[in-house]
């Protein structure tokens, strides 16, 4: 669907992350472009058309769900029958015919749906798989707006093997797939096709508290082997659709509600195997073994107010982050996957970030939950150190839900104990000092979100605040980190015309207080570096400052639905912009603007399905005024007849200054670029799926990257899918920072115009080669085993070292090797000492220059890194609401300075490192009341 897809601020990433989008790594450059094929619920929608309506027939007696219709209450519901073809024959009637039935008591919501198939049994498709993972199926959906304010979504869908799905959505963000309400799903197989019995217990919706209520509806069928699509509530593929397009469900008379309770209690026992590096330290040991108990409490204070609150809360995650080599100056941003943050996190949702093209920009994010039990960012040195891995929540609880005067709204506060670090130090030989270091500070972290909706849900109006308090005990922590910092925020969203335009907008400011060596540590960091020498005389570098501010903003003006499609946004962070405490921020100091017209045919022609052109561009400058960057870029995708996917874009960057190559030091230049995309899809309904996505880009300096990769995945089985992704990266750059040295100005020329200092780069390859594999197992859908591996193995090479002759400069000095013939007017550069301890000694002017030579010692160097994660887990939901997780993860490394890439050499070194070995067992187990 040629529709904008809108991102969650709970993942900031450089750019965006959500369904319906792709995300494109290649080196330093990362791009978003919107996919059109249909994803029709992530959007809203109003229209003149009456919509279509369902009543729901009160049933007193018994229900059975198991899957058979034979129940005496469903002959007395009236059936819908009217579906319409979303795909792949837009606006036709369906060619399988679907019956849909509504009862419902005082407890639960009960839907019969009866699937007709031509082929009987044989035209179903099915596949067995974990809950919210049976994709490639045949489907059955409905999805309820059960507050009706055309925002909400709640979304139940089963396949014919009974696996469930379940997300939920709230505005523009996209569904949640995380949520996991307990209700009841059975399907059968039959002569006619097949059928879906479902059971909602009002518990697990939030509605208004009217004695009669009206919801909003959405229904959908997917016929696999037809690739067919139908929905009740029908709008086309180039409309506005989403919950004001719904149809309605009527009927259904609730009375006064009981206050319902959820109890979680669990158990975890945990062993842990790691070779210990190094055989006397007292803190490491061969195993370790533990047992923590805790549990969660879900209370439901009205129809549409929910209260989430636990006790000594289990806060690991199942599945492994990814290996990753970083050599950049900023963080890596990894997902949440822990279950209470990532539950509900939609409500939380803050910073919304769309466009149909764009590149490295980010999300105005003001809440990343990772922070929240974060690794202690304190440290503690001796002759042996036992930091802990992660900081221990104490508690956490949070209030979600809307009120009765139609205000969304989530609070989540967390407090996080102070974490030590145990020292032993023997450094002068004659006596053992042990100490308990505080690397991290009593702290406590606040949350608040509310939005309200006018206008039938075409005007929504929200605010955000965070808040993060620390408590400290010594200086060390008080000089390093903010003794609190606050964000406060307000966002809008405009839509008009039957919703065919939108504006978006947001406004946020931003505060930190602490120890003046706390806040001077924030304002060198890679987000804005202050201390940059030609930023206006270091403007805002206040070595006294206790505090600092800065605003944040966003906003888009669109056309989001037509043939012709057209954005424009801005985007800006003010240097003092500062969110790190409590979301994710890997730059201020910018404001970034982005164009582009779309053009989307949508209805199938002789060659293909669908098809979509972008064109557009992109500038920024910092607040300097500086252009920072500048791209022109162009993007065609389009659907094949037989289902196949491809799209292919080009990105064009001139020349521009760039302020961040030099780590805190002056600005220079970085020249063209040019880099190309090909990405291509089979039917992902097919036993063999296959994708790749190669890429290359060049640049004017010599500069080059391409990647390599193909992704298969095999289907032998309706309950086994195995995949395999081998990748492989290349890249040369000819500005590889490698770190900079203090130098005489009075005779040495570059260092005075670059005040007082050498920036040094080098030409960096870097190399990877890359295997995700992954093989998932279901044995019944709430029986699963998934297996996890990813080898990795990267080198980075530096050599030809260089330094820019001259602030906002293109140009560089290479220093010439010892041993070479020596070109009297270039530096030289000479390798002292050997391997980890060496040093280099730069003449940068040559011998017959004035300049003196200074030695300097790298802050990057050559090396060469092999890793191998992995883990098995097993996943057993013995009933509804409570699993038993069994878990095993192995983690391997081996890191040499050497910056070669051998692939025989490197695989058995891998191998050859010795393993670490995790093995958990989760139970819980819920209570309803």
């Amino acid at each position: 669907m040629a529709l904008r897809y809108d991102v969650s601020s709970v993942m900031p990433s450089l750019i965006c992350r959500s369904a319906g989008e792709r995300v494109l790594l290649m080196s330093a450059l990362v791009v978003c472009v919107v996919q059109t094929e249909a994803f029709a619920q992530s959007t809203n929608g109003q229209h003149s058309v009456p919509p279509p309506v369902a009543r729901a027939v009160e049933w007193t007696g018994a229900i059975t769900i198991d899957g058979r219709l034979d129940d005496a209450g469903w002959a007395s519901a009236t059936p819908i029958t009217n579906f319409t073809q979303f795909d792949p024959n837009e606006g036709q009637p369906g060619t399988q015919r679907t019956e849909v039935r509504f009862l419902y008591d005082s407890d639960a919501l009960f839907v019969g749906a009866r699937m007709y198939d031509s082929l009987g049994a044989k035209g179903v498709s099915t596949r067995l798989a974990r809950r919210d993972q049976g994709e490639d199926a045949d489907y059955f959906q409905i999805v309820l707006d059960s507050y009706h304010d055309h925002l909400g979504r709640a979304f139940f869908q089963i396949n014919p093997s009974s696996v469930k799905f379940d997300a939920l959505g709230q505005g523009g963000s996209n569904p949640d797939a995380s949520w996991d309400p307990i209700w009841e799903g059975i399907a059968r197989i039959d002569s006619a096709g097949w059928t879906a019995e479902m059971r909602i217990p009002l518990s697990q919706l939030r509605f208004a508290r009217d004695s009669v209520q009206t919801w909003g509806m959405q229904i959908r069928r997917f016929v696999n082997r037809l690739n067919e699509e139908t929905q009740w509530a029908h709008w086309s593929k180039t409309e506005a659709g989403g919950p004001p397009r719904f149809g309605h469900l009527e009927g259904i008379r609730i009375g006064a509600r009981a206050r319902h309770l959820e109890v979680l209690p669990y158990v975890v026992a945990r062993s842990k195997f790691v070779r210990p590096s190094d055989a006397n330290d007292p803190f490491q040991d061969k195993s370790e073994y533990a047992t923590r108990v805790g549990g969660d409490v879900k209370y439901l204070l009205t129809s549409n107010l929910t209260l989430d609150a636990t006790i000594n809360p289990d806060f690991g995650q199942v599945e492994v982050d990814p290996a990753v080599v970083n050599l950049s100056a900023f963080e890596t941003f990894f997902p949440e996957r822990r279950p209470f943050f990532v539950e509900g996190a939609g409500i939380f949702s803050y910073g919304g970030f769309s466009c149909f093209f764009c590149s490295n920009v980010s999300s105005l994010g003001l809440f990343y939950s990772r922070r929240i039990g974060r690794q202690p960012q304190g440290f503690a040195s001796g002759t042996y150190v036992d930091t802990p891995e992660n900081t221990t929540i104490l508690g956490a609880a949070k209030i979600t839900g809307r009120t009765r005067n139609g205000i969304s709204l989530g609070l989540l506060n967390a407090v996080t104990r102070e974490e030590r670090a145990s020292v032993i130090d023997t450094a002068d030989g004659s006596s053992i000092f042990r100490a308990r270091v505080p690397v991290e500070p009593l702290s406590n972290y606040l949350v608040g979100r509310g939005r309200k909706d006018f206008r039938g849900g075409n005007l929504v109006i929200g605010g955000i605040v965070t808040s993060v308090l620390r408590r400290f005990d010594t200086l060390a922590l008080a000089e390093r980190l903010n003794r609190h910092a606050e964000s406060v925020g307000t966002d809008i969203q405009l839509r008009w015309n039957e919703r065919r335009y939108s504006f978006t907008a947001q406004l946020a400011a931003s505060n930190i207080d602490g120890d003046s060596n706390a806040i001077l540590r924030a304002k060198r960091s890679s987000a804005r570096y202050f201390n940059r020498p030609d930023r206006d005389g270091g403007r805002g570098l206040d070595p006294t400052a206790t505090s600092m501010q800065g605003l944040g903003g966003y906003a888009r003006l669109a056309k989001d639905a037509g043939d012709w499609l057209y954005e424009g946004a801005v985007n800006f962070r003010s240097p003092g912009f500062e969110v790190n405490d409590l979301a994710f921020l890997t730059r201020s100091d910018y404001v970034w603007m982005n164009t582009n017209v779309f053009r989307y045919w949508s209805k199938p022609r002789s060659w293909y399905r669908d098809l979509s052109v972008i064109a557009g561009a992109q500038q920024q400058y910092n607040y300097d005024n500086d252009l920072i960057d500048r791209q022109f870029h162009g993007f065609l995708s389009g659907t094949a007849t037989n289902f196949w996917r491809g799209s292919i874009f080009y990105i064009y960057r001139p020349a521009t200054l760039e302020d961040r190559l030099t780590r805190g030091g002056p600005v220079v230049m970085r020249g063209t670029a040019r880099t190309t995309f090909l990405n291509l899809n089979s039917d992902s309904r097919k036993r063999i799926v296959l994708s790749t996505n190669p890429t290359y880009g060049w640049n004017d300096e010599g500069g080059y990257g391409y990647s390599a990769n193909v992704y298969a995945t095999v289907k032998p089985a309706s309950n086994v899918s195995f995949s395999l992704g081998p990748s492989y990266n290349r890249s040369s750059s000819p500005n590889g920072f490698v770190g900079s040295a203090a130098a005489d100005t009075a005779t040495d020329v570059i260092a005075k115009r670059f005040f007082g200092r050498h920036y040094i780069f080098a030409d960096l390859v870097q190399r990877s080669l890359s295997m995700d594999t992954r093989l998932n197992v279901t044995f019944t859908p709430t029986l699963s085993l998934e297996l996890f591996a990813q080898p990795l193995i990267a080198s980075a090479d530096y050599g030809n070292y260089k330094e820019f002759n001259a602030p906002r400069s293109l140009k560089k000095n290479v220093f010439q090797p010892e041993g070479g013939v020596v070109r009297r007017d270039r530096g030289t550069i000479v390798e002292r000492g050997s391997n980890e301890s060496s040093f280099f000694e730069i003449d940068p002017d040559g011998p017959d220059g004035p300049a003196n030579s200074f030695t300097f010692n790298p802050s990057f160097r050559d090396f060469n890194f092999r890793s191998l994660r992995g883990n098995a887990v097993a996943r057993w939901e013995y009933r509804p609401g409570s699993t038993l997780f069994v878990v095993w993860t192995q983690d391997r490394s081996d890191f040499v300075s050497e910056g070669d890439f051998q692939l025989g050499r490197d695989r058995e070194a891998l191998f050859r490192a010795h393993p670490d070995n995790v093995f958990q067992i989760k139970m819980n187990y819920h209570f309803g009341f």
